[in-house]
């Protein structure tokens, strides 16, 4: 079988979580090459047209799989191959980014969303897959927390809650965890910023545990790689975080009130020990494998 994968690149690079569930798709057996958007805007991503069609020619896909809404409905402005599309949450969340994402879903022949929160929210009722991203368990797992400080050289008995993402994404809410952070007594709030995939796997075994604050999202892979770390995790409800952690002790649920997110937080450095949040990824098989292998489903259904 033959896909041909349809996302966008920045900076010449694709997003880990797509580039992690390509790999796994070809370790079972399935053909799979990359038409890349590197431009931006619904018109940025039509104009790739003529270039997808020659790669389409060259590479005779069974079937096309797009990457959020824009590059789906770049993929259905041809009618040769069956295009499957997945929608991360942005495509949408996003008001303006909705109507486009609305439009691929009735020309595709399946839609994939990555949590049934924005399924719902899509409006659509048929020709539907949830599957959520995979994590990598083999490189997000647990690993000894003073060593892990060490190679950041953190204060070893220091207070350390890590960031969902970079303090200028608007849509991460910053200003709410910097206030909340503010509150408690010498606890320090790390961006998460400029590390490698590698790096974040240590600092997530460094920190005393992760904040999420965002607006919105989809399936955060920050969240499920943080519980693959066995990480403690404080969460406003947005995604599918609730369900994700609801019965992994040592990871609270709060609202949008820094009082409250303060007092989650409180309560995780408290206790001050990791969770048993790693079973609960592979309870819900959300491995990078285990996803890989709903996706071939799909693709068979479809072909």
């Amino acid at each position: 079988m033959k896909i041909l994968i349809v996302c966008s690149e920045h900076s010449g690079k694709i997003s880990p979580f797509i580039t992690e569930q390509v790999n796994s798709l070809k370790m079972l057996d399935v053909e799979v090459d990359y038409f890349l958007v590197d431009q931006k805007g619904v018109f940025g991503y039509l104009r790739k047209r003529r270039d997808l069609l020659k790669k389409i020619k060259g590479f005779c896909p069974d079937i096309i799989h797009a990457h959020y809404g824009l590059s789906g409905l770049l993929a259905n402005l041809q009618q040769k191959v069956p295009v499957v599309t997945t929608y991360h949450g942005s495509d949408i969340n996003n008001a303006k980014v909705f109507p486009f994402s609305r439009l691929c879903m009735f020309l595709s022949v399946h839609n994939i969303f990555v949590s049934e929160k924005i399924r719902i929210k899509s409006g659509i009722k048929s020709n539907y897959s949830v599957i959520p991203c995979g994590v990598d368990i083999q490189l997000f797992q647990p690993l000894d927390k003073v060593l892990a400080r060490r190679k950041f050289k953190f204060d070893i008995a220091g207070k350390y809650i890590l960031f969902a993402g970079a303090f200028q994404n608007t849509v991460k809410n910053a200003k709410l965890a910097i206030d909340a952070v503010a509150i408690l007594k010498n606890v320090e709030l790390l961006e998460l910023k400029g590390y490698s995939r590698e790096q974040v796997v240590t600092l997530m075994n460094a920190v005393d545990g992760v904040l999420m604050t965002s607006f919105t999202e989809g399936s955060p892979q920050f969240i499920k790689e943080a519980i693959a770390c066995n990480c403690p995790v404080v969460s406003v409800p947005v995604g599918d975080v609730p369900e994700m952690v609801k019965y992994i002790e040592g990871c609270y649920i709060s609202t949008y009130e820094p009082t409250d997110v303060a007092e989650k937080l409180c309560m995780l450095l408290k206790s001050g020990k990791r969770t048993e949040g790693r079973n609960r990824v592979i309870e819900l098989e959300l491995d990078n494998v285990n996803v890989a292998k709903r996706i071939v489903e799909v693709y068979k259904k479809v072909k």
